[in-house]
C-alpha cells in the first residue's frame, strides 16, 4: 500500500474550508433552483445537477486523490448538511431562507397563477402534479400547497365539513 493512498497531497485545513464554502455554495445554487423533487426533475435539470457535481469535484479535493482527503471531504458535506439541518430547526427564518415556505397554489378551484410563476411552475406541470393524485378537476380542489420539499399537498372541497365548503 502506498502513502499517497493515505497522506493527502492538500493541507486537512485547506480540504475543509474547500468542501465547506462548495457546499454552500452548491446549497446556495441548488435553493435559487426551486422546489422540486429528485423525482419531479425534467431531464434537464437532472443533467445539470450531474455537471454540478462533477464541476465542483476538483474544487473541493484541490487535486488531492487520497483516501483520507476523500472520507475528510464526505464528513465535511455530511457535518455541514446536519449544521444546516440543525440550524434550520432552531431558527424559522434561516429555515424560510434555506428551505423556502409552502407555497398556495389552487385555491377555491382557482389557480394562484402569481405564486404558479414564481414558483417556475406550468400550469401543465400543475395538472400532471394533481392527476398523480388521482384529481382531474380543480373545482374538486378546495387548496393545493407547494410544501418546501417539493411535494403537492391537496385538500379537496368534499374533505371539508359542510360547512366550510361555501
Amino acid at each position: 500500500m502506498s502513502a499517497s493512498l493515505w497522506v493527502p497531497s492538500v493541507p486537512w485545513l485547506q480540504l475543509l474550508f474547500r468542501a465547506a464554502v462548495v457546499y454552500f455554495f452548491v446549497l446556495g445554487l441548488l435553493r435559487l433552483g426551486g422546489k422540486r423533487q429528485i423525482g419531479q426533475m425534467g431531464p434537464a435539470e437532472f443533467v445539470a445537477l450531474l455537471l454540478v457535481s462533477n464541476a465542483v469535484q476538483d474544487s473541493m479535493n484541490g487535486g488531492d486523490n487520497s483516501l483520507s482527503g476523500g472520507l475528510l471531504l464526505a464528513a465535511v458535506v455530511i457535518g455541514a448538511s446536519a449544521l444546516v439541518g440543525w440550524l434550520s430547526f432552531r431558527s424559522k427564518r434561516l429555515s424560510d431562507f434555506l428551505q423556502g415556505r409552502p407555497v398556495l397554489l389552487v385555491y377555491r378551484g382557482e389557480i394562484v397563477a402569481r405564486n404558479l410563476e414564481s414558483c417556475r411552475l406550468a400550469v401543465r406541470e400543475l395538472h400532471a402534479l394533481l392527476r398523480h393524485q388521482g384529481l382531474h378537476d380543480l373545482l374538486d380542489i378546495h387548496e393545493a400547497v407547494l410544501e418546501t420539499n417539493g411535494s403537492l399537498s391537496v385538500v379537496k372541497t368534499s374533505d371539508l365539513p359542510p360547512a366550510a365548503r361555501g
